[in-house]
């Protein structure tokens, strides 16, 4: 069957009857608070980009009033044209070499725990910045010894040894977002590949990482392909956490929210994925892929200056 194609409902002069009407499940903290305003300064005078700003996450308040925000190394502007995605699309500037210490330093200053690091698309880079994923990792581990760090990485079109050299830093998390089912790849992920995004999964898993994957639903997709997704992620990656969240159109230039999906059915979603091996699942309409990443990970994770000291001691 051809992909479904939703760019027709795209700047439709009449707009789908549910738009500015969100259920009431749906509800987003607003920003503010002192610690919000502290983590805005940081990131601010670090000259840093957060996923939170670019992407319009609706649990930005939240988060930034816990003093919690993913950080997006690599610049803000992506080389591909997701059909969901808010961050801009473009050509990328020059590359910044200092931004893995400013980015540690922020970790530092912040004394964080847990950092989820994402980055925008750059295959005009030979390695699709790789290198300074790489070297993001190693500065935070090297500057924040007892901070665990998740990356959620893009695909580096598929040139492994790309992906080896942050498989190389040593995350203690290696996310790598699915985003939809395999049948509306072509429209709301024209860039990349299903099978492609499964094998990174799984060689990040064979690896020894544990590994993470995100979904949105909402967007055109049916219950049974949620499904046959998590069939296929566990059977090609044992991928072990999950997330699924739903679909929000950030602008009317992007393409439509197909359908609500009650709680209800995410809770089901939860269960299924648990059914199917996935140690953490988290699902709900509000999850996003670094929404309580601490927590998902906590089970499977050890802090990071315990494994520091057991391998000093020939643990």
């Amino acid at each position: 069957m051809a992909g479904l194609s939703l760019s027709n409902l795209i700047l439709s002069a009449e707009p789908p009857e549910f738009r500015g009407r969100k259920p009431q499940w749906i509800r987003a903290r607003l920003p503010g608070g002192e610690k919000y305003h502290e983590l805005r300064d940081l990131v601010t005078g670090h000259n840093l980009h957060t996923v939170c700003e670019e992407a319009k996450c609706p649990n930005m308040g939240e988060c930034w009033a816990d003093g919690v925000a993913t950080i997006m190394i690599l610049g803000d502007v992506c080389t591909r044209s997701c059909g969901f995605c808010h961050v801009k699309t473009g050509r990328p500037p020059v590359l910044d070499v200092d931004e893995p210490a400013r980015v540690a330093d922020a970790v530092r200053i912040m004394n964080l725990k847990y950092v989820v690091i994402t980055s925008v698309n750059r295959d005009e880079l030979p390695d699709g910045g790789a290198s300074i994923w790489a070297e993001t990792i190693r500065q935070t581990h090297a500057m924040c010894p007892d901070t665990s760090v998740e990356v959620l990485i893009p695909d580096f079109c598929g040139k492994w040894e790309a992906l080896q050299k942050v498989i190389d830093a040593e995350p203690e998390v290696l996310s790598h977002n699915m985003e939809t089912v395999r049948r509306m790849y072509r429209t709301v992920r024209p860039q990349a590949k299903y099978d492609r995004s499964i094998e990174l999964l799984r060689r990040c898993k064979d690896a020894g990482l544990v590994t993470k994957t995100g979904i949105m639903v909402g967007i055109g997709e049916r219950d049974d392909e949620v499904l046959e997704l998590m069939d296929d992620v566990r059977a090609g990656s044992e991928c072990d956490i999950l997330t699924i969240g739903q679909y929000l159109q950030p602008t009317r230039n992007h393409l439509p929210v197909d359908r609500w999906v009650e709680p209800d059915r995410f809770e089901h979603f939860r269960r299924q994925g648990l059914q199917r091996g996935f140690r953490g699942v988290e699902s709900g309409p509000m999850v996003r892929s670094s929404y309580h990443a601490d927590k998902q990970a906590a089970p499977l994770v050890r802090p990071r200056s315990k494994s520091l000291n057991l391998d000093a001691m020939g643990g």
